[in-house]
């Protein structure tokens, strides 16, 4: 008889960070996540770029204006891995739940670049692995790089097979089938607020975007967003106008999306605090029956996808330990080529 699919409750932070203090906002996300264990949730997911701070700079400024903030950003972000990583992972082990938790990345490399990262932290306190966003949503190209494919994967846990993606990462139908292919259950999907034009509605968007996730690939995806305080519009904002322009409605929407691609209760709106469900993998599987798009309800044969698993890099270099080499090669390689054996099949 086949083992039954897990239960869990899943937690979606909606917190604002201690604007670009890094050492105090990794404190708080430690006491929220503790906050969530107590409560019963065994998986965690935080805003994007929670630590320490999002760039609303670059939606009311000029690139010279907003130099200043990322020069401030640049000091506060953090390496991966790095001692604010490794009190992240602590707490996850010290409360016994899976974290997922967005960070600005700083470059081992260049001291001028930054990635918008998620970090997927275990229970027993191993950095899983990390996902750089893919492509930074518009004005945030003034502050972030580009992620690649190696980052663009799903974690096998016993909650089921987790996966992530930031903010606007979210409307790229490639990236989501790239997850869903690999067999993706539970997603994260983590936003900032967005309080910079009426003409923009957050709760609506997040329906269309996690709605189709969920219900495209019948899985659970647990939205996180971020929320800004008057201390952020002050610390940010030093015109009328742009008070003005970071004053409006907050936009911030936490929400859990069932496989059916409904909505689990009501949302979180534009306050802090903590959004609790609890989810029930069992009720994919009559979903999947109906519509299986990374099984039997496409045509591999006609329609399929390339994800390129090679990490960028500035600088290769020929005549590497071959054994070394070799090891990482074949680890980073081997999720993605199970998948691709599991779609050929389907297809044949």
């Amino acid at each position: 008889m086949a083992s039954a699919l897990p239960r869990f409750r899943a937690a979606a932070v909606q917190a604002a960070p201690v604007w670009m203090d890094t050492a105090a906002t990794v404190a708080r996300a430690c006491s929220l996540i503790a906050e969530a264990a107590r409560q019963g949730a065994q998986l965690v997911a935080f805003p994007e770029v929670f630590v320490p701070a999002y760039p609303y700079w670059n939606w009311i400024m000029s690139p010279f204006e907003g130099s200043r903030f990322f020069r401030a950003l640049s000091a506060a972000a953090v390496l991966v891995p790095s001692e604010h990583t490794e009190r992240l992972c602590a707490q996850a082990r010290r409360s016994g739940v899976y974290v997922v938790i967005g960070v600005n990345e700083r470059s081992p490399v260049s001291v001028g670049t930054l990635y918008n990262t998620n970090l997927v932290i275990g229970p027993d306190g191993a950095l899983l692995g990390t996902h750089r966003k893919l492509v930074p949503t518009w004005a945030e190209k003034l502050t972030w790089g580009h992620g690649d494919g190696s980052t663009l994967r799903v974690y096998d846990t016993p909650l089921g097979r987790l996966g992530t993606l930031a903010c606007g990462e979210n409307t790229n139908t490639l990236a989501r089938f790239a997850l869903l292919a690999q067999g993706e259950q539970v997603h994260v999907a983590n936003y900032p607020a967005f309080p910079f034009t009426a003409e923009y509605d957050m709760l609506q968007a997040i329906k269309v975007r996690a709605g189709a996730h969920s219900f495209e690939g019948k899985v659970y995806t647990i939205v996180a967003c971020g929320v800004i305080t008057p201390q952020i519009v002050e610390a940010v904002a030093s015109t009328p106008r742009q008070r003005e322009l970071m004053s409006g409605r907050p936009n911030a929407v936490s929400a859990i999306f069932g496989p059916d691609g409904a909505m689990l209760g009501e949302p979180l709106v534009d306050e802090e605090g903590i959004l609790y469900r609890d989810l029930d993998l069992e009720r994919a599987v009559e979903l999947k029956q109906m519509h299986d798009i990374v099984g039997h309800y496409n045509r591999f044969d006609v329609l399929r996808l390339h994800l390129n698993r090679a990490a960028n890099a500035p600088l290769v270099l020929d005549g590497a330990e071959p054994r070394e080499a070799g090891a990482r090669a074949e680890t980073a390689e081997a999720p993605l080529q199970e998948a691709l054996v599991v779609g050929a099949g389907e297809g044949a």
